[in-house]
């Protein structure tokens, strides 16, 4: 088997505050494979954005991470020097952040901050910057003429894929990508992520992609990870995942977004609120609000268990553990 392109092992990280520490990746494990379409999921304030940031070695105070290992390329990203970092992040691996529109510079043109990126890391001419340049942009599907436009000119699908554009200048092996569709409505949403996987298709590279919604996963992801309240609660091939969700939380995400096909439906969603991190409950983190909560929830805390192909967080999967 090809060394796995990224490997996330107990990965924990803490905010630190004056009220004490809040844990908010706790124990996260995650593998990504060359070329490989990962989507995470969960409400807000579980965590994902926090693991993304981890990941790509971006977390900064108050936030540290205080235990588990990033190898990237088979390497330990803890022992990577800045210098090396700055690097690394644009030629092996780049990151669009949410709301990733909103983060060009409303001074300067397209052009002039593609040109500004591989200028900073590369000692390419003023031409083959302009030549890369508009290939990228046709890449997400703008015409080449828009590297003269400014952000104000261009509509918010199209500010979005530019930022796509600028994070694949240098063709990186893994693209970390933070939501970057929940400023924009259905259908730029729709364009959006099928450009993102027919580039993905087309070039090889991998994505670790974020996001609340469901449905986004459902179609363009490989595997799902569920995380609840800093911890992975689920996980497995996306195909799995949707025929035959294990987790209570899983379930409760995909039964309160509707379907725009098949017979009419109530929406269930999930009652209560997400816990506070600082002080969560003890047992299963998800108890307070589980249809499905037993005496020893309350008490016990599960471990991600093997079960039929996937990785679940719930004591009803104890007599399963063995993988049946």
């Amino acid at each position: 088997m090809p060394e796995p392109l990224l490997e996330v092992t107990d990965l924990t990280v803490d905010y630190q505050t004056e009220a004490g520490d809040v844990r908010a990746v706790d124990r996260v494990s995650l593998t990504v494979e060359p070329g490989e379409f990962i989507g995470i999921v969960g409400e807000s304030g579980c965590g994902k954005s926090t693991l993304l940031f981890a990941v790509a070695q971006l977390t900064s105070p108050p936030a540290h991470v205080v235990g588990g290992k990033v190898l990237f390329l088979g390497r330990d990203m803890a022992e990577v020097g800045p210098d090396e970092l700055r690097q690394m992040r644009w030629r092996d691996y780049s990151v669009v952040m949410q709301s990733a529109m909103n983060a060009l510079n409303p001074m300067k043109s397209i052009g002039a901050q593609f040109k500004d990126a591989m200028q900073a890391h590369s000692e390419d001419s003023a031409e083959a910057i302009a030549q890369r340049s508009a290939e990228v942009l046709e890449l997400v599907g703008i015409d080449a003429v828009h590297l003269k436009s400014y952000p104000h000119q261009l509509s918010g699908g199209m500010r979005q894929r530019s930022m796509i554009a600028m994070a694949l200048l240098f063709t990186p092996r893994l693209v970390i990508m933070d939501e970057p569709t929940s400023a924009l409505d259905v259908v730029a949403q729709r364009s959006l992520m099928t450009k993102i996987k027919d580039l993905q298709r087309s070039l090889g590279f991998a994505v670790v992609f974020v996001t609340h919604d469901m449905s986004v996963v459902s179609h363009y992801s490989d595997r799902v990870m569920v995380m609840y309240a800093g911890q992975a609660a689920e996980v497995a091939r996306t195909e799995v995942i949707f025929e035959r969700p294990l987790h209570p939380y899983s379930r409760g995400l995909m039964e309160a977004f509707p379907s725009v096909r098949g017979p009419r439906r109530a929406l269930t969603g999930i009652p209560g609120r997400p816990p506070d991190l600082s002080h969560p409950p003890a047992g299963c983190r998800f108890h307070p609000r589980c249809p499905e909560v037993m005496p020893a929830c309350l008490q016990r805390e599960p471990e991600l268990l093997p079960v039929g192909g996937a990785q679940v967080r719930c004591l009803l999967y104890e007599s399963a553990k063995d993988g049946s």
